[in-house]
């Protein structure tokens, strides 16, 4: 049996606030096998990056994990201190931001900030240092790394700093790489060579890799497996395959609908109605239920089970009954 890497159990977070507490995310499990691929996907909203500020004990101001285990290399690393978690994040855990401008220090050159990553965890000197974020540098594409290294932020393109976070994060070869919507701020043809670089380095150090997007093009093309995120909670989780011929949840169903197709002549793109809640306004019963085409009396009333069915969905249209009726949702999606 292959050991998981990193094992989310029962996650809730919740934010402390001058009228109480607001639970955001409700009860997240997921694993990553050493060298796999796990997407996130889901809208904006939907709990994605908040989960992985979890894992990395990045949460925002009065954030909190208030239940379940985050499981590192079997360690509880999940109530660890901001000491103990430094020892772990860039060298063990790293992660991408979304928007490497506001991740990036423009006081300090963008060599001088990869190397700091690895005088934080490695026993090296400055010079040894600083040679290894020009190699960096050098391995994620960026022309002229002598060059580049003396350079700030604000003097390199969206997608050079982008590349500039990849060798930070991955400087001191970690176990896990987190990226969070890697190349939102990029163009599309930019968008398709960060991706390709991150796939290559993960192969070339055989990370493993969490990666948080709403383009289920990108999911794909990338993923091993799937965990689908609404509002706070996963409704449904597979093997990326079978996500795809085979999607279960009237969610994940409206998300891969929208997907443009080339081959189809339609006007207007398929769409999901309404919007995701804010977390003080959750529907009572399954969260999905206010823009559900398929929607029971059942749905406003309780939380749904967790079904089976080739692969987890949560789900009242899979409970036993319907299971064993085995009635589709939508054919041929």
């Amino acid at each position: 049996m292959v050991k998981d890497l990193l094992s989310v159990r029962h996650l809730n977070v919740g934010f402390d606030h001058q009228f109480g507490h607001t639970a955001v995310i409700d009860d997240v499990s997921f694993s990553i096998e050493k060298g796999e691929t796990l997407c996130i996907v889901g809208e904006s909203g939907c709990g994605k990056s908040l989960t992985s500020l979890s894992i990395m004990g990045l949460l925002p101001k009065g954030g909190r994990i208030t239940d379940g285990k985050i499981l590192f290399q079997d360690h509880d690393i999940s109530h660890k201190t901001t000491k103990e978690l430094s020892k772990i994040r860039g060298k063990e855990i790293s992660m991408i931001f979304q928007e490497p401008m506001t991740a990036l220090n423009p006081l300090h050159t963008v060599g001088h900030q990869i190397a700091e990553v690895l005088l934080a965890h490695e026993k090296v000197s400055r010079n040894e240092a600083n040679q290894k974020a020009v190699e960096m540098l050098k391995l994620v594409g960026i022309p002229s790394p002598e060059k580049r290294f003396k350079q700030y932020p604000h003097e390199l393109s969206g997608g050079m700093r982008q590349r500039v976070m990849i060798a930070m994060a991955l400087i001191c070869k970690p176990d896990l790489l987190i990226a969070d919507e890697p190349t939102t701020a990029l163009d599309v043809t930019i968008q398709a060579q960060i991706l390709e670089l991150i796939q290559e380095l993960k192969n070339k150090f055989g990370m493993s890799l969490l990666l948080i997007t709403h383009d289920l093009g990108v999911v794909s093309e990338t993923a091993d497996k799937v965990i689908v995120m609404y509002a706070g909670q996963v409704v449904e989780s597979s093997e990326t395959k079978e996500l795809f011929t085979h999607p279960k949840h009237p969610y994940t169903q409206g998300l891969i609908k929208s997907i443009p197709k080339m081959d189809e002549d339609e006007e207007e793109l398929a769409t999901i109605k309404g919007t995701v809640p804010s977390p003080d306004e959750m529907p009572e019963g399954c969260r999905f239920v206010t823009r559900c085409p398929f929607a029971k009396d059942i749905c406003h009333q309780k939380k749904p089970p967790i079904v089976n069915v080739g692969h987890e969905v949560h789900c009242w249209l899979y409970s036993d009954d319907n299971v064993k009726g085995g009635i589709p949702l939508v054919d041929n999606v």
